[in-house]
């Protein structure tokens, strides 16, 4: 089972942006955007909780740290000033802003019940470059990386490629 929490909708001149949250604190953050009037959408889950004793229905926040809200400029500085918002997602220095189709396409998904999984980390075909150990400096595009598990790079060297099994705490750089 799935859910979300939508706070008000409506556009012109509006974006998507994610925003980071307080540890554990999406739907905190959920309730100040409503008191604040900013549009958001927080992607939610239910997750059956076992204890000794009973079972239990909880909602759980899909992304944990993100919320997302559909906001003009001055909204987005309004997000920024709540308590439980750390920061704006940004990419070069800007505000991160997200295609609605993203946005919809996540809200589909939720909307099916399916069972799904949420994979953090590296997703292969991203171009990174090293940024520790033996391969410092060298670009790559991930092949395969599983948390805590190696990472294979295939590194493009005369029309061959050279993968490069690599420890999971090695540190990255993604390129755009």
């Amino acid at each position: 089972m799935a859910g979300t929490l939508l706070g008000r909708v409506s556009s012109s001149e509006k974006n998507w942006y994610a925003l980071y949250t307080k540890p554990r604190n999406e739907f905190k953050a959920a309730q100040q955007l409503e008191s604040a009037g900013v549009n958001f959408y927080l992607p939610t889950y239910i997750k059956i909780s076992q204890w000794s004793d009973r079972k239990k229905k909880i909602t759980e926040p899909l992304l944990r740290g993100y919320i997302f809200i559909f906001s003009s400029e001055r909204e987005r500085i309004l997000s920024l000033e709540q308590p439980s918002i750390v920061r704006c997602v940004c990419e070069r220095g800007m505000p991160a802003r997200i295609p609605e189709w993203q946005i919809d396409n996540l809200k589909k998904m939720l909307a099916t019940n399916a069972d799904f999984h949420i994979k953090e980390g590296l997703v292969p075909g991203v171009k990174v470059k090293i940024k520790d150990g033996p391969f410092q400096g060298v670009i790559g595009v991930i092949q395969e990386a599983e948390m805590g598990k190696s990472i294979v790079i295939s590194i493009d060297l005369l029309n061959r490629s050279v993968m490069a099994h690599l420890p999971a705490e090695c540190n990255f750089e993604i390129i755009r």
